[in-house]
């Protein structure tokens, strides 16, 4: 009797396994429908119905930390993402989103561990292979971007993000009419793609197509976007418009952008204003190096604040052929924080020249662009032998206002701010000030506006400056065929012009903010006169 009794209850629990196999299926068809369909609020509905029941499968996790990402709760996509690795260590799809996820987070290097294992299990994941180009580009790695966009486009013909992402490489390689084709193509593939929109808005694009722009201004196309796609949206109406010089109808939908942005992405005027002080502390301690001096290849540091002509003086340097151009590396900070609390054994010099040695081979001379160096210009100064320092400044309401109409995917946080801006600005002013009397050889003043308005006879003084051999080619940094990562990757591609100076006059009424805090200063007082 016993025994029958077991199977009677084995029975039941047989059926009710079966029951309840049948409902997980049914909620995880139902949210893979409406997932498919792009009706997110319907997957999500479903995916959290089946979380809260209990229930646990690696698609459902994975799957639901992709619409996390969209929703750009990037922290909550990345821990049921690991929930499906935890189920399925071996699971490629969710190695691949969790690559994508880091990207966002900042995490580069862990992004692109986790994209490369998805590719390890499983190389033909067309998605896995666009992520790893998007990574590539973010470490200036463009050629290797290239390869592995164009891979995930054999994979998927209509894989429209990788289209856009291809668009960006080529437009940073300097190929800016195969850009637009490749930007072009994936709005076609998805006219909802809003990083498409903001990425043609960039370039100088043709008027053979203005299709997209009818959408882009369309009365719906913010339906059903995330803040990150809206605020995408909102630049790229901003850039067409300011284009075509309507400055107060761009003005608003900077605003609606940058409002938005900070949202998601707060900003951090108040840690690097701190930090500049701390580092100016720390400059001022005794007996930093006391190290043995060793010969070292010329280091020059180009450092200011963002949009203020460093790319153009980048791309004005590397047009020796001996220079090779770093980019925007933070190898320096790095370097800093390692000698401090590690290697106090080796110089800040060797321990800088021993991580960049990987990237320079033979090259005598190397750039590094990572602008917020500013703050570390007096450690600089004293410790690395053989740099050199170039402060790349502006007038302040131009830089700020472009650095406000500026879609930044990473630091800079505080572009989205003009009290921000203007108070980093100052700071970084301030910084500077108190450096070059301190080290005025080590530091050379050039102010973009004295360079484009008279370039010949400022580039030759930065070259004499730098006691460099002069060349003709100086002249034209156009004609440079670098690759070029920053949000002056097409206007370097132009022969040098005063365009950009006294813009900020066509958006002095959205300005107002950074006007007050100018005319609080001695120096800026009479700016408006």
């Amino acid at each position: 009797m016993a025994g029958f009794g077991d199977h009677k209850k084995s029975q039941k629990k047989i059926k009710k396994n079966l029951k309840n196999n049948y409902f997980k299926e049914q909620i995880i068809q139902n949210a893979f429908k409406f997932h498919t369909e792009g009706n997110i609020s319907e997957a999500i509905k479903y995916y959290k119905s089946f979380i809260n029941k209990g229930f646990e499968d690696k698609r459902v996790f994975s799957n639901y930390g992709l619409l996390l990402i969209r929703l750009g709760k990037l922290k909550e996509a990345e821990f049921f993402t690991r929930k499906a690795l935890q189920l399925n260590p071996n699971y490629a799809i969710a190695h691949s989103n969790l690559g994508g996820i880091l990207k966002e987070l900042g995490k580069l290097k862990e992004a692109e561990l986790s994209t490369r294992k998805a590719l390890q299990l499983d190389p033909n994941i067309a998605n896995a292979n666009m992520n790893l180009g998007g990574i590539l580009i973010d470490f200036g790695k463009l050629k290797e971007a290239e390869l592995s966009t164009r891979k995930a486009l054999e994979l998927n013909p209509k894989l429209a993000d990788a289209y856009s992402n291809l668009g960006l490489i080529l437009r940073d390689l300097g190929k800016l009419k195969e850009a637009e084709i490749s930007i072009l193509k994936a709005i076609e593939l998805n006219p909802n793609l809003a990083l498409a929109y903001f990425n043609i808005s960039t370039l100088k694009y043709s008027n053979k197509n203005k299709k997209w722009q009818e959408t882009l201004f369309s009365e719906n196309f913010l339906d059903n976007k995330s803040k990150k796609d809206q605020v995408n949206i909102y630049f790229a109406r901003a850039n067409i418009l300011h284009n075509e010089k309507k400055y107060q109808e761009s003005s608003r939908y900077l605003q609606l952008a940058n409002e938005l942005k900070l949202d998601f992405k707060k900003s951090q005027s108040d840690y690097l204003i701190n930090k500049s002080k701390l580092l100016l502390i720390e400059t001022d301690k005794e007996g930093i190096n006391q190290k043995k001096i060793t010969q070292y290849p010329e280091s020059i540091f180009i450092v200011g604040m963002p949009r203020s002509g460093s790319t153009l003086v980048e791309s004005i340097l590397s047009m020796n052929s001996k220079v090779f151009d770093l980019g925007e590396v933070n190898i320096l900070e790095e370097s800093f924080l390692q000698q401090k609390n590690i290697d106090q054994k080796f110089t800040l010099t060797d321990i800088y020249w021993n991580k960049i040695s990987k990237y320079t081979e033979n090259f005598y001379i190397t750039t590094n662009k990572w602008l917020y160096n500013y703050q570390y210009a007096g450690i600089i100064s004293r410790e690395i032998k053989n740099a050199k320092i170039i402060h790349c400044f502006r007038n302040p309401l131009d830089n700020i206002l472009s650095i406000y109409r500026a879609n930044f995917t990473r630091d800079n946080e505080f572009s989205s701010s003009l009290r921000d801006c203007t108070k980093i600005y100052l700071d970084q002013e301030e910084i500077m000030s108190n450096y070059k009397n301190r080290f005025r050889s080590k530091i050379y003043d050039l102010n973009y506006d004295s360079l484009v308005s008279n370039s010949n006879k400022e580039i030759k003084s930065l070259i004499s400056w730098l006691d460099w051999q002069w060349e003709d080619s100086y002249l034209s940094p156009h004609l440079n065929k670098r690759s070029v990562l920053t949000a002056s990757s097409v206007e370097v591609r132009s022969p040098i012009n005063v365009k950009s100076i006294g813009g900020w006059k066509n958006y002095k009424d959205m300005l107002q903010p950074s006007i007050e805090i100018l005319n609080q200063t001695e120096r800026y007082r009479n700016l408006l006169l």
